[in-house]
């Protein structure tokens, strides 16, 4: 076992594994922490939690369990995965977490690298951006949960985390993995605790990976991930042998967004021209919930047969979802709904439905939750960070959509790429 990754959610775990796998480390995914030891054959496994947005103490204590598992399955590098945007508040979760996990490991440094370039996520001088934006003037900056209106990934350490933070730009990183080492090295010296890391493409990356294949615990987004699999990847296993076991099977389908972000807001639009959709109705959830799953499961089979899957969405443009929110509540209606699509899913899965695309990374959790998925392998990737995965123990098949990820067609083509 080389490898044992720490996710703070479900699309994210699936965001990383999804790399992992395709630069040739064998991965099986977790949903949640084992109640007791697993047999997994694996180069690498991924333990989902749903610790982004939960209480500091409850992050802390489920990645502390996490890691715990993770050695007693045999794991000495662990990788703290996070949201390539930094999705945490002033109070954390991503700087306590690190911290937890450091004194846990008996270390004193490491490195926080968010950036995933193909999806438009890098680093420069210590501040990351969003395609051409500064995180701060990007949609994160509306996020209901975590808004990000601060770019500079050291301050917001400093704000979060218990130590010092310091950079290795892009003029050092540029000069390979014997600088980016050297660099670290005299960083510890200066009792600096968290590196972040510029990250400008694909070879900083691969740069990263080389400099950090013995650091026993790194932090950061997907990105990284690619990096470190190229050190450590099984010899003559390739992606395609390491995706085979995630395979997308099952014929009835139905998409499930519940991201408001602004990209799953395009690609709602988008798909809403294609196929068949329904909109959440709130006040309908709230008034009696059991009735309305049933009322939607019965819309979702009678749209079923058409070419492409019937959409389920709560997705809403920032200014609906004030209204929303203003009306019944954030946390009232935001609860209300993922019980709503839990209910939905276990109803779909009786009904025979074995294929979930699912936007949003809390909607996410909830489905996998509700199906009863504890595991999964991971298969072939529908757009970069968004695999199909397959649970190891049932016919099912998922693909997880992190809120900002995918292309404005990004439902159409899981299904149409990957025709049952």
């Amino acid at each position: 076992m080389r490898l044992g990754v720490i996710a703070d959610d479900f699309t994210g775990a699936t965001d990383i594994a999804s790399f992992l796998v395709q630069n040739g480390m064998s991965t099986v995914q977790l949903n949640g922490i084992p109640a007791e030891q697993e047999n997994i054959k694996a180069d690498a496994i991924v333990v989902s939690l749903k610790s982004r947005s939960c209480p500091v103490e409850k992050a802390v204590n489920d990645s502390l369990q996490a890691l715990r598992w993770l050695q007693q399955q045999g794991c000495e590098r662990f990788y703290f995965k996070y949201c390539s945007t930094f999705d945490s508040t002033a109070q954390g979760n991503i700087g306590p977490v690190t911290d937890a996990l450091l004194t846990a490991l008996n270390s004193t440094q490491t490195v926080i690298s968010p950036a995933l370039p193909v999806n438009g996520r890098t680093v420069y001088q210590g501040y990351l951006f969003v395609n051409e934006q500064l995180l701060s003037e990007s949609g994160m900056r509306n996020h209901p949960v975590t808004p990000m209106t601060d770019s500079n990934l050291m301050r917001l350490m400093a704000r979060q985390a218990q130590g010092k933070a310091g950079l290795i730009p892009t003029a050092i990183i540029d000069q390979g993995a014997t600088a980016v080492k050297q660099r670290l090295a005299e960083l510890q010296a200066q009792d600096v605790r968290y590196v972040v890391l510029d990250t400008l493409n694909e070879h900083h990356l691969l740069t990263q990976g080389e400099a950090l294949r013995d650091m026993t615990l790194v932090t950061g987004g997907s990105g990284l991930a690619i990096g470190l699999a190229r050190q450590w990847a099984s010899v003559g296993l390739d992606k395609h042998q390491a995706q085979a076991a995630g395979m997308p099977q099952g014929k009835r389908a139905v998409v499930i967004s519940g991201s408001c972000s602004t990209m799953t807001n395009r690609q709602v639009t988008a798909y809403r021209q294609q196929a068949s959709s329904q909109a959440v109705d709130v006040a309908a959830c709230l008034a009696d919930q059991a009735g309305y799953a049933t009322e939607l499961c019965d819309w979702v089979e009678a749209n079923a047969d058409q070419p492409l899957a019937p959409l389920l969405y709560a997705t809403a443009d920032a200014a609906e979802l004030q209204v929303i929110q203003q009306r019944y509540g954030a946390a009232r209606s935001s609860e209300a709904v993922e019980q709503l699509f839990a209910a939905v899913v276990r109803e779909l899965k009786a009904r025979g439905f074995a294929r979930f695309i699912v936007a949003g990374g809390e909607t996410s959790g909830v489905v996998a939750q509700a199906l009863g998925i504890r595991a999964f392998h991971i298969g072939p990737v529908i757009s970069p960070g968004v695999p199909w995965v397959r649970d190891t123990q049932q016919p099912l098949s998922l693909a997880l959509k992190s809120g900002n990820f995918g292309d404005e067609n990004f439902f159409a083509r899981a299904q149409t790429e990957f025709p049952v």
